[in-house]
């Protein structure tokens, strides 16, 4: 039963060590430092027949050919060798000019698979309509299909593919991470787990180097003034040097259960108030059978032999036992009281929401 447990309940002993410090750009984004989703819509050509057969891939194929001077009608494209797709990428924040991006490129019409297929050159636009990368080359797919008369096969997605460095920079979108407000340069560093704790620590690591310049606005946003002799060519440094800093994360008290597949995760500093548990479960057992019965009455053509259904059925409670717990300050002693009642996944899902109905779980309960 133990062993059942710990492989069904997720307790994070690695935040469970005193004193345990991470560096800041591990747990922070710089505002301003993102990419931007870039997208378009291609043809793949050269799939041996397991293309699409809708119009609208030999529509685009048709505008193609008749920007190379053969004019042709969409009827008269036919063979399945040709398929629509969405191509996707992500436009980086420091990619420019020639640099190379890797794209995604994705099925939209009832093609089969892409595998062997080339993506046609692609147009990418941003958000705002504007064209920042080119797309084209063959499209790898992690997935194969085969197809039979009465039977087929499909191992992964075949009809999503991807094309390493596949798109070429056109247009730059380069980050402005540096606000300049009243004379006086700012960075901004977000948390990605907000918290007023680990905020202020952060802030009291990063003037530990440069006094005076980290400002904590709220529990998720630190705003770091940049020195005034810390120039253009040495910002690089200066961002490195304060997201180097080492910070220990304070972990909020929360429980988060998905009831679907039985998983729980605990979280460091969840505490259980000194109760007592008892912890049972009825046992329905049910089991069908089959009899035959034969007639009775002697030298009598009455009755017939006939297989008659029978339902057996029985009823088993084990027995619960109060179990007192007392109040639990670790991980590990969570997981040594809940393993002392031998509660299953399913047990410890309706423990967990007892425990909070009781008032005695110290912590946030988050169901998924």
């Amino acid at each position: 039963m133990k062993s059942r447990l710990i492989t069904s309940i997720v307790l994070l002993f690695g935040l469970a060590e005193v004193g345990q410090c991470e560096r800041i750009k591990d747990i922070v984004d710089i505002q301003g430092v993102r990419g931007n989703p870039l997208a378009g819509l291609g043809l793949v050509i050269g799939l041996a027949g397991t293309g699409d057969t809708t119009l609208a891939s030999q529509q685009i194929l048709t505008n193609i050919l008749r920007d190379s001077g053969l004019v042709l009608s969409p009827t008269d494209l036919t063979g399945g060798n040709i398929a629509i797709v969405m191509v996707t990428a992500e436009l980086g924040p420091f990619a420019r000019e020639g640099s190379r991006i890797d794209v995604d490129v994705s099925s939209i019409g009832d093609a089969k698979t892409l595998q062997g297929g080339m993506l046609m050159p692609t147009p990418l636009k941003g958000l705002d309509g504007q064209v920042y990368a080119e797309a084209h080359g063959a499209v790898f797919v992690g997935g194969w299909a085969a197809t039979g008369q009465q039977a087929s096969i499909t191992k992964n997605h075949p009809t999503v593919g991807r094309i390493p460095g596949g798109a070429i920079v056109e247009r730059e979108e380069i980050a402005t991470f540096v606000e300049a407000l009243g004379g006086r340069r700012f960075i901004t560093l977000n948390l990605r787990n907000n918290d007023f704790s680990t905020a202020e620590r952060v802030g009291k690591a990063i003037d530990r180097i440069y006094p005076e310049s980290a400002v904590c606005v709220d529990a998720g946003t630190i705003r770091v003034t940049v020195p005034e002799e810390i120039g253009q060519a040495q910002m690089a440094r200066f961002i490195d040097e304060i997201t180097m800093l080492d910070v220990k994360v304070d972990a909020p008290a929360v429980v988060v259960i998905n009831e679907r597949t039985g998983t729980i995760v605990v979280g460091e500093n969840v505490g259980i108030s000194a109760v007592a548990i008892s912890q049972g479960s009825l046992v329905v057992k049910i089991k069908e059978t089959e009899f035959v019965s034969q007639p009775v009455a002697p030298f009598s053509n009455a009755g017939t032999t006939e297989r008659v259904p029978d339902t057996m059925m029985g009823i088993e409670e084990k027995e619960g036992y109060l179990i007192p717990m007392p109040r639990v300050i670790t991980v590990s002693d969570l997981a040594k009281a809940l393993n002392a009642i031998g509660a299953t996944p399913r047990d410890l899902i309706a423990i967990f929401n007892a425990l909070k109905k009781a008032g005695a779980l110290q912590a946030r309960l988050e169901i998924m």
